[in-house]
């Protein structure tokens, strides 16, 4: 008998009990949608269309969440996962689903964004597709329990719907082929560490290097004709394969007919604004870590690029440096998945750049502040979704504004 957790709330189902649903639609989180007499109930690694039998396991005051126990109808966007341990590791939400579905998913995804928080009517463009649908990642973070005196630790991701359970991973088929056959020998050999008493997370980076595991190393990645280089454990793109390609639609989309100046607004270790360096003038890149900074000015130096200038500080206070600027001008902007603040927003908006081009993981706030812009006198010109993590919910979008 299963035993409710403690504070289980049994309104308006008891705990475990089971029902037959179909599900209607899918939401941005990638979970189906089910109604029982008006009652929401949400439910994973499920597809609109299907007939299922779940479980409920938490009920909310307004919708409940259950597990899928059975597919009695299965849509015909359904596929066998290629990885045996899809719907217990909580790395990938969309396995079983066709993949001209996933890339349909997030281009809806981003419509919605756009429509129920931003207040905007866009049209978004068909999703570019990831060349590689697995095998793509390059930079893998499996989390390690603590030491067990009678089994060996687990080493591997948190379970779905838990924040503290690790199940094991002993391979992972998002993760690139040479991250795959590194990986046995880095969990044997944090098997046998015996004073890494703790938990802790285990690195693997697929870079020119070859495969690295010590977060500190400087280490190189190559997009398009530039090297950049940066410590293993800092952000950096984890999809090679269609970075490149995404940097240059930005690129594309910055470009003026007289191109005097681009402003990178969260320039990180210099990716779009050294790319972007031998079609403008002059380029200037703003960074509030002091290691992406320095890691720009480097990568600068490392490609030889003379016409590209960064500051320290954060992404409001470039506009300082700018105040008289009557140069034609784009601004990029790659801010955190909380996006940027309003602060910011209105500064870009007095700077009066005659592009925007904002790059986002996170279309919610991506919409939030697409608003903001658009109140102040810019115009959405195109919509690009980018399919950097197949197999998962996550989606890259590229907004392009105009004065």
């Amino acid at each position: 008998m299963n035993l409710p957790p403690k504070g289980f709330n049994a309104d308006p189902y008891e705990y475990h009990q089971e029902l037959i649903l179909e599900i209607e639609n899918i939401t941005n989180l990638g979970y189906g949608i089910a109604r029982d007499n008006e009652w929401v109930i949400q439910i994973a690694f499920v597809l609109p269309g299907e007939k299922v039998r779940v479980k409920i396991f938490r009920n909310h005051k307004n919708y409940s969440e259950a597990d899928c126990i059975e597919v009695l109808s299965a849509s015909p966007d359904r596929v066998e996962p290629e990885c045996s341990l899809f719907g217990i590791c909580g790395g990938c939400q969309y396995q079983s689903v066709k993949y001209s579905t996933q890339v349909e998913w997030k281009r809806k995804q981003v419509y919605d964004s756009f429509t129920r928080i931003g207040g905007l009517n866009v049209n978004v463009e068909k999703v570019i597709s990831s060349p590689k649908k697995y095998g793509y990642r390059s930079k893998l973070t499996p989390h390690y329990e603590k030491t067990r005196s009678d089994n060996p630790r687990k080493i591997g991701f948190l379970r779905y719907g838990s924040r503290k359970v690790i199940i094991d991973v002993p391979q992972c088929p998002i993760a690139t082929e040479n991250i795959n056959l590194a990986l046995p020998s880095a969990r044997e050999e944090l098997q046998n560490t015996q004073n890494k008493k703790k938990g802790g997370t285990l690195l693997l980076r697929d870079t020119i290097e070859g495969v690295i595991t010590n977060p500190k190393e400087v280490v190189s990645e190559r997009v398009g004709d530039l090297i950049f280089q940066f410590k293993a454990g800092e952000f950096f793109q984890n999809n090679p394969f269609i970075l490149t390609q995404l940097v240059d639609y930005v690129i594309q989309q910055a470009k003026l007919d007289d191109a005097d100046l681009l402003v990178d607004a969260y320039c990180g270790g210099g990716l779009f604004s050294l790319s972007a360096a031998k079609h403008f003038k002059r380029v200037l890149g703003i960074e509030i870590s002091r290691e992406g900074f320095e890691w720009a000015r480097a990568n600068a130096s490392i490609n030889r690029i003379e016409n590209a200038e960064f500051f320290l500080g954060n992404a409001s206070s470039i506009f300082s440096e700018l105040e008289n600027n009557n140069q034609n001008c784009s601004l990029v902007i790659d801010p955190p998945r909380r996006g940027c603040d309003e602060d910011f927003l209105k500064q870009a908006i007095a700077f009066h750049p005659n592009k925007i081009i904002y790059v986002s993981c996170d279309p919610v706030t991506q919409a939030r502040d697409a608003k903001i812009l658009v109140e102040g006198g810019y115009k959405i010109i195109e919509v690009q979704p980018f399919d950097l993590f197949p197999q998962t919910r996550h989606v890259e979008n590229i907004v392009t504004f105009i004065r």
